[in-house]
């Protein structure tokens, strides 16, 4: 069941975020990116390409949401693609990182793509992609049709969660071969594409795929391998250990592998419906009706296996 609040209909609560027409035609909402922060205005345009599908009765929307990050403020874009089930998030932090959450209601599946911008006077790239491909409760978002009939009243407005879910660390165990993921989510190849060498994911979360109607063990075990063994598992489970490192705060070998963390948060989204009660006639009771969206913030602890420290310098 998803997440729900019932309001009165009288209730002073404020949300110009509201679904229109609960029976209207699904749409797809197409993003057009355009970040900036409160202290340095800087300003990247960019799209994210959703598999294309027939729009003859489908009208484009762009739901851009302004909201305070650290006393910055950023504008976040979210798009939903009914005929695909998924939904899309993406913002630029102040530090120049841009992430981007794509939600596949289908297979149960988080994405979170992290492109973060190098340190080039201390010898990095221009930047670097990080994926981190999780499994997903379909509780935790509110349905991408539910999301494509959202309307905005005041697109300016400055949000604030209404409720924090604070932080939930994820020990990504597992490298995910990008190439060989569609059987746990054909959007992974496209998201992660410049993630060939970086994209993880958990034993924890292919016990959960597995239990999917139709999901082979076999299939799923493919697309991942270990950090110890570095190749390609080919059989039905995963028997090689991971090999064990230390802390990239803790070392000082620049060169040296190490454990990373990286910490990503979705400072607003939509996590569940809103119900108003409707006034009953005095023979009937009163109706509850969708009338808007719950929000809420999340923060998201990932650690994983770098191949060198220098490419975590912000873990020191």
């Amino acid at each position: 069941m998803e997440n729900t609040g019932v309001i009165e209909q009288n209730d002073p609560w404020s949300n110009d975020l509201n679904e229109s027409d609960l029976n209207d035609t699904p749409n797809e909402i197409s993003p057009t990116l355009i970040y900036e922060n409160d202290s340095e205005l800087s300003v990247l345009g960019s799209s994210y390409r959703v598999p294309d599908i027939l729009k003859k009765h489908i009208e484009p929307i762009v739901l851009d949401t302004s909201l305070s990050y650290g006393g910055d403020i950023l504008l976040e874009t979210i798009s939903s693609n009914v005929t695909e089930d998924v939904i899309t998030l993406e913002f630029q932090c102040s530090d120049g990182t841009l992430v981007t959450q794509l939600i596949d209601f289908k297979n149960e599946v988080q994405i979170i793509k992290a492109l973060v911008l190098g340190e080039e006077e201390r010898g990095q790239n221009q930047y670097q992609v990080l994926c981190f491909v999780n499994h997903f409760f379909k509780v935790d978002f509110i349905s991408s049709d539910a999301m494509s009939k959202l309307r905005q009243k005041n697109p300016g407005t400055v949000r604030v969660a209404e409720e924090d879910k604070g932080h939930v660390n994820y020990t990504m165990d597992l490298f995910l071969d990008v190439s060989e993921s569609k059987d746990i989510s054909k959007h992974i190849a496209s998201l992660c594409g410049e993630a060939a060498g970086s994209a993880y994911t958990r034993n924890e979360d292919i016990k959960q795929w597995i239990q999917r109607p139709g999901s082979s063990e076999l299939s799923l075990m493919t697309a991942v391998y270990n950090f110890s063994t570095n190749s390609l598992t080919q059989q039905g489970t995963n028997d090689s250990r991971s090999l064990f490192v230390t802390r990239c705060a803790d070392t000082s070998n620049m060169w040296a592998p190490c454990t990373c963390s990286l910490e990503l948060c979705i400072g607003w989204y939509p996590c569940g419906l809103k119900f108003c009660k409707g006034k009953g006639d005095g023979k009937k009771a009163a109706t509850p009706y969708k009338c808007g969206i719950k929000t809420c913030k999340k923060c998201f602890i990932f650690s994983y296996y770098s191949k060198m420290k220098q490419n975590c310098l912000w873990d020191e």
